[in-house]
């Protein structure tokens, strides 16, 4: 690929992330502004905002790498991705949104009533969001390398110093408008330069295959690695954990789940699901394409060990020329994009975890600061670990959300017998089994047999593990159900406009006070209202009540 065409594309989406979040500093002032761009984000935006975070290096260069290698079978992975959010529209979205919370521990320390499931919670939030961005990091340091030789570390390291400056400058009302603009980037990027390449297949008079094999490094992040091979053993259990992983691990994956508490409304929420179906879908058809015309023209690729490069690589081998240049640095910029994107909502989600649940005391600086910590450990861990597939990573990050956050977002939100002990139960025995399957696949514990291939897909075992223990456990200790579970059922169940009260916002009603002395939730717009940064305005008057607070015993009657 020409550098003289990669690097200035690359430019551009790094200059253009960066002065789009700087837009978002000029708006972003209080606490909803930083956590939830203070609930005013409409279903179209929001929902390109989450297809671009959600989109990720994956789906932008992996699935079309795994194709190259495996063929037809890896359509699953685009397939899954899409139906999750059919998933997540009917089962989650709205009652989500009407919890009124900022993030996932919110919501389970407001249906639990529990401080230790909160911090639990918040263990596995950070976790997953680590797991996940290492992939991020080491797909943009391949993407660095073969467009401008530059070493595999200096990627990473640039999507994080870009990524921790756009979110620490304007938080979730920041990466809004960044993400929303990089999904119409990264489709761009792929729907172009797909349309030449059919057009030199359709008029090429030489056999395919006939190209000579890419000029690529020895050792890279490739599809030829220890997990893909897991599938040549036991294909079709591999095929099922990861129909399972990716089909319930959406609905649990914080970058994702926070999106939703930006909705004005319940209806809002569901609109906008119904919108990333479509914007995902239309998306996905065109890394399959990819995969495809590089098993007809650079075959070769899979020898190298860097089948992710697929996507990359094609348009200089098929067009060739400067339309060739020309088409590979539109690939370039899109890629960039899908790193820097992901890696936004990812570091947004952990941060706001970290400043609540982890640093003594809240406030612009302590949010800025839970950003620059939030990025330093996957950054060190995409330069330690090293020869994983960019898409089998992200399914390992998939499995450990669908082994705990889905059990505990599908049992709190509909089943009203679930309890604390339980719900800690199923997160260590779900969750955790299959945090520490992926992260021994990683390790290299176990490289064959069933026990590499149930280690590398755990899915399958560990979310059936996770919803009985749940079950199992809540049945068995009755006397722990929260006191006020049948209001805050109600509350996320009814819409919003049969909650008394003044009207708040559009759609919305204001809710009703708070019981007195009831601990209010830490990131509830209530705890302090706004955050006191220098050169701040105060928060408007607060809400009179912190998410799915119980209420006061004399209105819980009314509710039920």
């Amino acid at each position: 690929m020409n550098e003289a065409y990669a690097i200035p594309a690359v430019a551009v989406v790094v200059l253009a992330t960066v002065l789009i979040g700087g837009f978002g500093l000029r708006i972003s002032r209080t606490t909803s502004d930083f956590y939830v761009a203070s609930r005013t984000v409409g279903p179209r935006l929001n929902a390109a905002a989450i297809s671009g975070e959600y989109l990720s290096a994956a789906s932008f260069l992996g699935i079309a790498g795994l194709l190259l290698v495996h063929g037809p079978d890896m359509l699953w992975y685009p397939v899954g991705y899409t139906a999750g959010y059919l998933v997540l529209l009917v089962f989650v979205a709205a009652p989500l949104r009407r919890s009124g919370a900022y993030t996932l521990p919110d919501f389970a320390e407001g249906r639990l009533e529990s401080l230790q499931v909160r911090r639990v919670v918040s263990m596995f939030v950070v976790g997953a969001g680590w797991l996940y961005l290492v992939p991020q990091l080491q797909g943009a340091g391949l993407t660095l390398q073969i467009l401008t030789g530059a070493p595999r570390w200096f990627g990473g390291a640039l999507v994080a110093a870009v990524v921790v400056l756009a979110v620490a400058a304007g938080g979730m009302r920041s990466i809004t408008f960044v993400q929303a603009f990089q999904y119409w980037l990264k489709l761009t990027a792929l729907l172009v330069p797909a349309f030449f390449l059919l057009l030199a297949w359709r008029g090429s008079g030489s056999p395919p295959g006939d190209l000579p094999p890419a000029d690529l490094p020895s050792a890279g992040v490739g599809a030829g690695q220890p997990l893909a091979t897991s599938r040549a053993d036991h294909p079709l259990y591999a095929t099922y954990g990861l129909i399972v992983a990716t089909f319930l691990g959406t609905m649990g994956l914080p970058h994702v789940v926070v999106r939703f508490y930006t909705s004005p409304n319940g209806r809002a929420a569901r609109r906008t699901t119904v919108v990333v179906l479509a914007l995902i879908g239309t998306f996905y058809l065109l890394p399959p394409l990819y995969g495809w015309l590089g098993r007809l023209y650079a075959p070769g690729l899979t020898a190298t060990h860097d089948a992710d490069a697929t996507v990359l690589l094609l348009p200089g081998l098929v067009v060739g020329g400067v339309a060739g240049d020309l088409l590979g640095a539109l690939v370039a910029g899109g890629a960039f994009a899908a790193f820097l994107s992901t890696a936004s909502g990812l570091t947004m989600a952990v941060a706001g975890v970290v400043s609540q649940d982890v640093l003594p005391s809240r406030g612009v600086r302590h949010f800025r600061l839970a950003v620059a910590l939030s990025m330093a450990v996957p950054l060190a861990l995409a330069l330690l670990v090293d020869g994983v597939p960019v898409a089998d990573a992200v399914g390992m990050a998939f499995a450990v959300s669908a082994s705990s956050f889905c059990p505990l977002l599908i049992l709190g939100i509909w089943w009203r017998r679930l309890t604390p002990p339980g719900a800690l139960a199923g997160l260590f025995l779900g969750g955790g089994s299959a945090f520490v399957a992926v992260t021994s696949t990683v390790a290299g514990a176990a490289t064959e047999g069933w026990l590499h291939t149930l280690l590398a897909w755990p899915a399958l075992w560990s979310v059936p593990v996770g919803f009985l223990t749940m079950i199992l456990v809540s049945l068995a200790t009755p006397h722990t159900i929260p006191p006020h579970t049948t209001a805050t059922m109600t509350r996320l169940h009814l819409p919003e406009t049969l909650w008394s009260g003044a009207p708040q916002g559009r759609g919305e009603r204001r809710e009703q006070p708070p019981a007195t002395g009831t601990r209010r939730t830490p990131s509830a717009p209530a705890a302090g209202g706004a955050l006191k940064g220098r050169g701040e305005r105060r928060e408007q008057p607060p809400p009179t009540r912190a998410p799915i607070t119980p209420p006061h015993p004399t209105t819980e009657g009314h509710a039920q």
